[in-house]
């Protein structure tokens, strides 16, 4: 007689006893028919010129495997996209990789470079992959915690945390959840830091267009002495309104691509073809990518000015799709019941902020995604102008 295994008694590498706050809001949402700012996605279409590209492409009969670093077009798109950028001269063949989605560029990255015993620093609030990820190396997460309301670095405070163990430091530039953006200062204070060490950089870009009110995104990629040391990763689906596609890019030296390659080969190998062909060809128009930051502040100020008056206190938004709203004048309720109140009680979904540390410091704050139709921003917000103090 066969022998089954007793699954309840394999022990998981990871918990998995609840789900995401992104599936437990949105699923309220659908229960409440409520407006949804929680999970960071656009709920407006693809540019239709790269849809077009996207439909000939396929047609074209690109739909069988890419090269397992992506298509050659693509690559040396992106090099000359960055040499634009930044003014950094990258081999499209051995600097730059296309990979299904950031989260899986977090993952090559942080599996290739850490090993079980290391330590590895993290900036909270912090976008919620890349604990678990560390964890399955077996390495141990050092946080380092922002408080509102400016959310800033404290780099001789951070300097405290960086050990002998200390094997990578992860980055997010513009932050998500908080929307803040890493300055010339930061950079030079980060690289000053790590000088001398064998400490890696992974650089969370994805928001790397959704700048504001003039300030200049600090890539990694313009530092040289950080660049050496540093995985910068991107995203199609953030800058061209395609989550679903997932599909998006690491840069890195040729020495530490050889070694995100090293699991990106066996992890998913290569990315679908017909949109890495696409995307080579849309980005030969700069204004493509280089007008997403007007386009997303006239949204946040849109979405700012109709809640003017609210008892919601809008805090800095520097970057990226997402506001945090402080909401102490209306409850003393922890954020997280205050966003099943939110849902509830007023139809509309928003993210608590706590959920996004390890030990959350006391706070009133809820993120809310702008990037929607501004119809609908605008009806979030007459929603949101009924709670009173």
């Amino acid at each position: 007689m066969s022998k089954f295994i007793d699954v309840p008694n394999i022990a998981s590498k990871l918990e998995l006893n609840h789900d995401s706050i992104f599936s437990q809001m949105s699923r309220l949402a659908r229960e409440y028919d409520a407006i949804n700012l929680g999970q960071g996605f656009p709920n407006f279409d693809v540019a239709p010129g790269l849809l077009d590209m996207v439909s000939s492409f396929l047609r074209q009969a690109k739909n069988q495997y890419a090269p397992m670093p992506g298509v050659p077009e693509l690559r040396q798109a992106l090099a000359s996209k960055y040499e634009r950028s930044y003014g950094r001269s990258l081999d499209a063949d051995q600097e730059i990789t296309i990979i299904a989605g950031a989260t899986q560029a977090l993952f090559n990255a942080i599996t290739a470079i850490v090993h079980p015993g290391d330590e590895v620093i993290i900036i909270e609030p912090a976008y919620d992959s890349y604990k678990p990820v560390i964890e399955l190396t077996g390495a141990t997460v050092v946080p380092y915690a922002l408080t509102a309301p400016d959310y800033r670095i404290n780099w001789q405070e951070f300097a405290q945390l960086i050990s002998s163990k200390t094997r990578m430091v992860i980055i997010n530039n513009p932050h998500n959840p908080i929307g803040t953006v890493l300055k010339k200062e930061d950079l030079i204070a980060l690289d000053t830091l790590l000088k001398d060490t064998d400490i890696i950089v992974l650089s969370d870009e994805v928001y790397e267009h959704l700048v504001f009110d003039g300030i200049p995104h600090e890539s990694v990629i313009k530092y040289p002495g950080l660049y050496e040391r540093a995985l910068v990763v991107f995203s199609f689906g953030k800058t061209f309104h395609a989550t679903g596609w997932k599909i998006g890019y690491c840069i890195a030296s040729p020495a530490l691509t050889r070694l995100f390659r090293s699991v990106h080969q066996w992890n998913v190998f290569s990315v679908n073809s017909f949109l890495q062909y696409a995307l080579a060809e849309y980005l030969k128009d700069p204004e493509h990518y280089e007008m997403l930051g007007s386009f997303y502040q006239a949204k946040r100020d849109l979405f700012a000015g109709a809640m003017q008056g609210s008892a919601f206190r809008a805090l800095s938004c520097e970057g990226s799709y997402f506001q945090l709203y402080d909401y102490s004048a209306i409850s003393d309720l922890p954020d997280t019941e205050f966003a099943e109140y939110l849902v509830r009680e007023h139809g509309i979904a928003g993210i608590p902020v706590s959920v996004f540390y390890t030990l959350a410091p006391e706070s009133r704050t809820i993120r809310f995604c702008f990037a929607k139709t501004d119809t609908l921003l605008r009806k979030a917000a007459e929603r949101l102008q009924t709670i009173k103090h």
